[in-house]
């Protein structure tokens, strides 16, 4: 059972799917720090300079006000952080729109690739093949049409 499983992976390994996987989460990773960054140091503090100076990441709504007692917090303020909220989702906004643009790209020159009668792109091998029986089929049922007709 142990090799089996250790086959398995192997298999799984060598054909390329864990490679892709782990190149997908390190690029993902590293868009993901360009994106904070491009957020963070490029797109808030014009917005902050917009709102006299607010810093969004700082934004809050405070339910509890901390309780100081000789300059010590005896009680935490209890408080919901909007700003960075807001940060994150204006992060999710450009990841999600580049990815979408990404695959949309991706679905074009899948598209262009697929078709066998544009030679700009070289058609997979499997689509070119089917294309080829799906020709061959059409002839032989012209052909087969013709025969039956010439009977009649």
């Amino acid at each position: 059972m142990k090799f089996k499983l250790l086959e398995e992976f192997k298999e799984f390994a060598v054909k390329g799917n864990m490679i892709d996987i782990a190149i997908g989460v390190i690029i993902g990773a590293a868009f993901n720090k360009v994106v904070s960054t491009l957020v963070k140091e490029v797109l808030m503090p014009p917005l902050a300079f917009i709102t006299d100076g607010t810093k969004w990441e700082n934004k809050k709504i405070i339910l509890r006000e901390a309780v100081l007692v000789k300059e010590k917090i005896t009680v935490e303020e209890i408080a919901i952080g909007y700003g960075k909220l807001f940060e994150a989702g204006i992060d999710f906004l450009i990841i999600a729109f580049t990815v979408f643009m990404v695959v949309k790209a991706m679905n074009a020159m899948k598209k262009k690739a697929d078709d066998p009668k544009n030679k700009a792109i070289v058609t997979p091998k499997n689509i070119e093949l089917m294309n080829k029986t799906n020709e061959l089929l059409e002839k032989q049922n012209e052909y087969l049409l013709k025969v039956l007709n010439d009977k009649k």
